[in-house]
């Protein structure tokens, strides 16, 4: 009895991933042609004879692509070797013209790499046994409905040879929420290197192998013997295109899987599809063997020597390396650092306004209120990164008291996000200047003169009445008042 028909009360979930990168390159990896899509695009028009696979096409090397390629590398601190080959890796797909994939296959340009991330505070390393670049191949239009209901499918080579860095871990992760935390880890690394687009459409996508071993066969370290894990039959799950959708694909069959197993019930090797809209995973075919895809040498393109690349191609400074700086340099915490450093454009924004203001104003404009801001209107820091100059201007009305920070927090910059304009202009629009000293003093004394409950209520203890003061003082200032300093002034002359 083997331990997938075992009855096993205790179970526990292995999990390698496939990760499949599209590099941010000018042009294809073989050919000319541009990775730039337009937004009304027509399907098949950015090709040529090298990427829609016609005879006599000679592929020739994107050196921008191999650049990339040895920035991941680094990123990951793997290992380059002396020389790399590329392959062809046969099977028929109506997606891939040639019918062979053009990829690498025992000579891969990186391996023995590793990645750190954190889940629930906790920090896990994932081993990466190899990362090598590879053409993507089309992309499918189901029409009429799913991949197992449509009436038709259409084919569109326009994305047919982008590169594709192709990131293999070993069967590290023991539950799908790893998983998402560790592609969200990657592709932060991934942005930070500039490489990468995770707007592009289809920019990283997922094949997850799962399998279920009994629980008493995982080590205290978490290691999982080979003899285990070739005994128990894996699925591999196709079509995972975000880090949400991994978590949810990988639950499933996760379930599915522990439910088969304890029914006794054997668990078949084979490659299913993740169907997003239903939330299952359905059978496609039965899981191909190495020996499946008659690998053999491209002989048009020569072996690549690039090992030294790794000393020569810098790299910017890390998510990781920037958070800890952050906190250093800055004094800020754990979780404004986190906040500050979520992408390079975030850090280099607040670094920009630091640069003009102490460290404390800065990490509070940026990260509390201005990503608050743009979050809530689905907007990014791209969005505005060529409006520093009206960003620091706001900021610098507050320090230099010229306008209050509830004022400038909730009407200029809504209205500089929302309208596009300038923060003079809505302050000069709004009346928002702020009040002089003598004006709010006067506007304290008719509040305390015209609400005598209130005054009362303040002597008696009552705290919401101090509240109720300070609003009459903002109705009577336009708004235009410093709550703070309204209450002090209040509390001052009750007191006195």
């Amino acid at each position: 009895m083997t331990a997938q028909t075992a009855e096993v009360r205790d179970l526990a979930t292995v999990i390698g991933l496939e990760v499949h990168v599209q590099l941010e390159t000018d042009t294809k990896i073989f050919c000319g042609c541009t990775t730039a899509a337009d937004e009304d695009e027509a399907p098949n028009t950015r090709t040529c004879p090298v990427c829609l696979g016609l005879p006599g096409a000679l592929p020739v090397l994107n050196e921008g692509a191999v650049e990339a390629a040895v920035k991941v590398g680094k990123a990951i601190d793997a290992d380059i070797p002396e020389e790399t080959t590329f392959h062809r890796k046969n099977y028929y797909y109506p997606d891939l013209p040639k019918n062979f994939q053009i990829t690498q296959y025992d000579a891969p340009l990186c391996a023995d790499g590793e990645l750190e991330f954190s889940v629930a505070g906790e920090r896990h390393t994932v081993r990466i046994e190899r990362a090598h670049l590879e053409e993507d191949p089309g992309s499918l239009q189901h029409v009429g409905g799913g991949i197992d209901t449509a009436d038709y499918t259409l084919v569109n080579y326009n994305r047919a040879g982008t590169p594709l860095m192709e990131i293999v871990t070993a069967p590290d992760f023991r539950s799908p929420g790893e998983v998402r935390s560790f592609l969200a880890k990657l592709e932060e690394v991934l942005e930070y290197l500039g490489v990468f687009d995770a707007s592009r459409d289809g920019s990283l996508r997922v094949d997850a192998n799962l399998s279920i071993v009994p629980a008493d066969e995982v080590a205290d370290d978490g290691s999982i013997a080979i003899e285990t894990l070739e005994e128990a039959n894996r699925t591999e799950v196709k079509n995972i295109s975000s880090h949400k959708g991994a978590e949810k694909a990988l639950a499933y069959e996760q379930t599915r899987q522990k439910n088969a197993i304890k029914r006794g019930r054997v668990v078949e090797q084979e490659t299913r599809h993740w169907d997003e809209s239903k939330g299952v995973t359905l059978s496609m075919r039965s899981k191909e063997e190495e020996k499946d895809y008659r690998y053999f040498r491209e002989a048009d393109l020569p072996p690549l020597r690039v090992s030294h690349w790794k000393e020569e191609i810098p790299i910017p400074e890390l998510p990781d390396a920037r958070r800890e700086r952050f906190r250093e340099e800055y004094g800020l915490s754990e979780e404004a650092a986190s906040k500050l450093t979520s992408t390079k454009q975030v850090a280099d924004f607040f670094e920009d306004v630091a640069d003009r203001f102490d460290a404390d104003v800065a990490a509070s404009w940026v990260a509390d209120r201005l990503l608050g801001e743009l979050n809530y209107r689905d907007m990014a820091i791209t969005d505005v990164a060529d409006r520093l100059d009206e960003f620091t201007r706001l900021v610098e009305m507050v320090e230099g008291d010229e306008i209050t920070t509830k004022n400038a927090e909730e009407v200029v910059l809504r209205a500089m996000l929302d309208e596009g304009e300038d923060p003079e202009t809505v302050v000069e629009r709004e009346g928002l200047g702020k009040t002089d000293a003598g004006e709010v003093e006067a506007a304290v004394r008719e509040a305390i003169e015209e609400n005598p409950d209130a005054v009362e209520d303040y002597h008696a203890g009552e705290g919401g009445a101090i509240n109720f003061l300070v609003g009459q003082v903002m109705q009577k200032t336009g708004g235009s008042a410093d709550p703070g300093d309204v209450n002090g002034m209040l509390r001052a002359a009750l007191d006195s």
